[in-house]
């Protein structure tokens, strides 16, 4: 049977801007059809903090400069850069596949997760986001009861809360797909953060943090190995010191370890080993992989990467 992976893209992958992102996904395309040629399944997620930044920012302006237009709320802004970074996604992989004779359907799902309304992530926003605001714009945002944080000498920028991914709504179409060996990239940016309310699903203002989210949708349709990819080769404990080391492969007992120990940070690969442990601890047989996007072939081959299993 072929393996079951879900692999999460990082910034690099995809680029800034829209040039930068029709650049960045061809050379990501062609990584992803390399892996569907060696026998992978794959279901992609991705990151969309430049993406989302610049269409909150584009669709407030625009509501600023129209009063018959609202400005577009934040679960509005991650469905447009799912549909938008998964258009660009769905062809390049699709184009790569077919240059090397392969037929597969590449589909994007856009996609919506449930978060918890008593998350304590809601009273304690930490994610920066949109352009910088001067004093009366902020003041504004307050009144909307939004939360704005300044950056001396800048400006003030609104800030989001990040909860905890909960369930995948979409998930049937998602394991649907891959049954069908099919490629399907879903939760984009952490998939569109919803309240659930009996039947309703009610935006929620907030991002979810993608590498939680890409962990979850491993379990959901019981992957055999999560990949995330960043912009390092292999992860590195003890940075700046001069016993820095790399980690090749790990057991998940060290992962843990080296994550209770601090070697991570809070908001850069602490997420990613989080994903990794949590993801591994649920089943059996699981394994993460961690290394930058230009590696994974090398890194499937066993020759680099950071490798967490039991």
């Amino acid at each position: 049977m072929k393996k079951r992976v879900v692999v999460a893209l990082g910034h690099r992958a995809l680029g800034t801007t829209l040039p930068e992102q029709k650049e960045a996904v061809k050379k990501t395309a062609k990584v992803i059809a390399d892996m569907v040629a060696a026998g992978y399944q794959a279901a992609i997620t991705h990151s969309n903090a430049p993406q989302v930044g610049m269409i909150h920012t584009a669709m407030n302006e625009f509501g600023k400069a129209h009063q018959d237009y609202t400005a577009a709320p934040m679960s509005v802004c991650s469905a447009m850069s799912q549909g938008y970074i998964g258009y660009d996604l769905q062809n390049g992989i699709r184009e790569a596949l077919l240059d090397q004779g392969i037929y597969r359907t590449v589909s994007t799902i856009l996609t919506q997760v449930v978060v918890d309304p008593y998350d304590e992530a809601f009273y304690t926003p930490t994610k920066v986001l949109g352009r910088y605001m001067n004093a009366e714009e902020a003041g504004q945002e307050r009144k909307k009861g939004n939360y704005v944080v300044e950056e001396p000498g800048k400006g003030f920028r609104r800030i989001v809360s990040a909860p905890n991914p909960g369930k995948i709504v979409e998930i049937d179409a998602i394991r649907a797909l891959l049954d069908a060996d099919q490629v399907v990239i879903a939760c984009g940016g952490g998939g569109i953060p919803v309240l659930q309310q009996d039947n309703h699903l009610k935006g929620a203002s907030a991002v979810i943090e993608k590498d939680l989210t890409a962990g979850k949708l491993a379990e959901e349709v019981e992957a055999d190995m999560l990949i995330i990819l960043t912009s390092v080769e292999k992860v590195k404990i003890n940075m700046g010191r001069p016993e820095e080391e790399e980690l090749g492969e790990i057991t998940l007992e060290e992962a843990k370890r080296y994550m209770e120990e601090g070697h991570f940070g809070v908001y850069n690969m602490l997420p990613k080993f989080r994903a990794s442990t949590e993801f591994i601890e649920k089943g059996e047989g699981r394994t993460a992989l961690i290394t930058s996007f230009d590696k994974l072939n090398d890194a499937l081959k066993g020759k680099t990467g950071t490798w967490i299993g039991r």
